[in-house]
């Protein structure tokens, strides 16, 4: 029995909270928030470039790149790379990559006031409620379906 509550102990352990996926999204909008971040991980979603490259390409010093390019590395939005004496940026994630374009699109619309496309409902599932009324114990999924 003991065995039984470690196992299912250390299983609830690596399954985050539903809240904290609300948190992780939140700060991933955070990086993308700040105009000069959001340009250099745009042009990292076309292809992986040194800091000389996006340099040229963005209204910023060399320092305020690299400082930048690190912030998104610490974040886990870009991966480093060291080719000879350069070194090279990438986005990590298809899935930032599609975020990005998205939110560029997004402004897009807004800034030359081009109507929303509103597609098929969302997929996505209800979020879920913030608190419960039972110290918890139905907030969580496969609680409620063991006593339900």
């Amino acid at each position: 029995m003991r065995a039984h509550k470690n196992v299912a102990s250390a299983s609830t352990s690596r399954q985050p909270a539903i809240g904290d996926h609300s948190v992780l999204a939140a700060q991933v909008l955070g990086h993308l928030a700040e105009p000069t971040r959001f340009h250099l991980l745009r042009l990292l979603a076309i292809g992986e470039q040194d800091v000389t490259t996006l340099t040229a390409q963005v209204e910023a010093s060399r320092s305020s790149v690299s400082q930048h390019l690190g912030r998104l590395r610490l974040a886990g939005l870009v991966h480093a790379h060291r080719i000879g004496r350069r070194m090279v940026y990438r986005v990590t994630s298809d899935h930032l990559r599609a975020l990005i374009e998205e939110a560029h699109q997004f402004a897009e619309h807004l800034a030359y006031d081009i109507p929303h496309h509103d597609t098929a409902p969302s997929t996505l599932p209800p979020p879920a409620p913030a608190s419960s009324t039972h110290g918890g114990e139905d907030a969580h999924p496969t609680r409620r379906d063991r006593h339900g």
